[in-house]
């Protein structure tokens, strides 16, 4: 597959290399397919490398009949990467998925999430987080059906919208440069429900369908058309939307997380 899209080829050709050409054993592309296939095959850890860079298969998708780099080259040049490299690495995501349509799409579906990323040592930017009742970081991920667009790294004692308005700026300034007709559909739970990212929807002509969180007067709003909801469950078997038993209709907004 990564030859075919030749993801990390172009990551090779984008990302700055500050190091001495005539002193490095590993290029660019080897560092990024060692690492990248490693992740891939579940050797989140660097140390794994230790081993790792003596597989023969490894060494045979990576295109090298030697030895890989080890776990501390490996580590110099993870730590090397700054806010460009990861603005670099999302700007060749975003166009991988451009170019992945052979003609305009009518509407596209941006979901956000963000989740948890567990920790099990003392690194920089660990936070207990009482939800996920660990140590953890809490990255932001926003995807367009099973294609990812971002993964962005964040602490977790932040809010889960942290940056999430400025990132669906970029996208949509993006998209829209490619696709100027195309309809922008946000979607996300409750932790994205913040004023200013809708109120720039708003402005801006996106759409956006996110949660609310319960609280004592949406739930008696919702109450009649939840209990109608559940009527008409128990009378066909199947999953029933309280919109469609109560005349409402999809809109530019926030639809109720119940």
């Amino acid at each position: 597959m990564d030859r075919r899209l030749k993801l990390t080829a172009q990551l090779a050709e984008r990302l700055p290399d500050a190091r001495d050409p005539n002193a490095c054993e590993h290029a660019m592309v080897d560092l990024l397919r060692q690492r990248i296939y490693g992740i891939a095959l579940g050797y989140e850890d660097g140390n794994d490398h230790l081993r790792l860079r003596q597989d023969v298969a490894l060494q045979t998708a990576v295109e090298r009949v030697n030895e890989l780099a080890s776990p501390s080259t490996l580590s110099r040049w993870e730590n090397r990467a700054d806010r460009k490299t990861a603005v670099l690495v999302h700007e060749l995501l975003v166009e991988q998925f451009i170019a992945s349509y052979k003609r305009a799409p009518k509407d596209l579906i941006l979901d956000f999430d963000a989740t948890d990323d567990a920790v099990h040592g003392k690194q920089e930017g660990r936070f207990f987080h009482g939800y996920y009742d660990q140590y953890c970081f809490l990255p932001l991920y926003v995807f367009c059906g099973t294609q990812l667009l971002v993964s962005y790294l964040r602490p977790s004692n932040v809010d889960p919208a942290r940056h999430a308005w400025a990132v669906l700026k970029l996208l949509v300034v993006r998209l829209r440069q490619a696709w100027p007709e195309v309809k922008i559909i946000v979607r996300g739970d409750s932790g994205f429900c913040r004023w200013r990212m809708m109120r720039w929807c708003d402005r801006h002509d996106v759409l956006y369908v996110l949660g609310l969180a319960q609280n004592t007067r949406l739930n008696a709003l919702a109450s009649k058309h939840l209990k109608r909801a559940e009527r008409e469950h128990h009378k066909t078997g199947r999953a029933s939307a309280s919109s469609k038993s109560s005349g409402m209709r999809p809109r530019r907004g926030t639809e109720s997380g119940a």
